[in-house]
């Protein structure tokens, strides 16, 4: 497994298509998912920082299997978007290494925070989150991707004390 920087052709639509896909596929959720996606993929595309903002690929065996971003929220606070792990890769560590990669990036930036949000039920996720030192901060009942939702911001404080 290896985590590498999103900066090859075909990287970012390969995040667009497989939120698409597996989000559908796993979750019963709409196209309204995939664009929301795009948006932030293209967003990160057309104008980040890449001091602090950056966005790195799983690859097992020549294969992109995963993904994550960081970008800004403010000043002081960078925010995880788009983690995902491919069915090919659970079970590998690739989304503790994506978020640790995010977290380091997160620190060495400069950000005194970190926030994300997701929504309930996504277990797998979640237990990466908090092995990471993310705490739930709050949640919201939604309809979102074609279904009743219940999202969720998660944060961590990254200063070391």
């Amino acid at each position: 497994m290896q985590i590498r920087p999103l900066d090859q052709p075909g990287d970012l639509g390969w995040v667009v298509q497989a939120h698409g896909e597996l989000y559908a596929s796993e979750l019963g959720w709409d196209t309204t998912f995939e664009a929301l996606v795009a948006k932030i993929v293209g967003d990160y595309a057309t104008d980040h920082d890449p001091t602090r903002e950056g966005a790195w690929i799983a690859d097992l065996d020549g294969q992109r299997v995963g993904c994550v971003f960081c970008v800004r929220e403010d000043d002081t606070t960078a925010k995880l978007r788009v983690l995902l792990v491919h069915p090919d890769a659970r079970g590998h560590g690739a989304g503790n290494k994506l978020v640790s990669k995010c977290v380091e990036f997160a620190r060495d930036a400069g950000y005194e925070r970190m926030v994300l949000w997701t929504v309930s039920g996504l277990d797998s996720a979640r237990k990466i989150y908090e092995a990471h030192g993310f705490a739930l901060a709050e949640e919201t009942s939604q309809h979102s991707f074609g279904h009743d939702v219940t999202g969720q911001v998660w944060r961590r404080e990254l200063r070391i004390s």
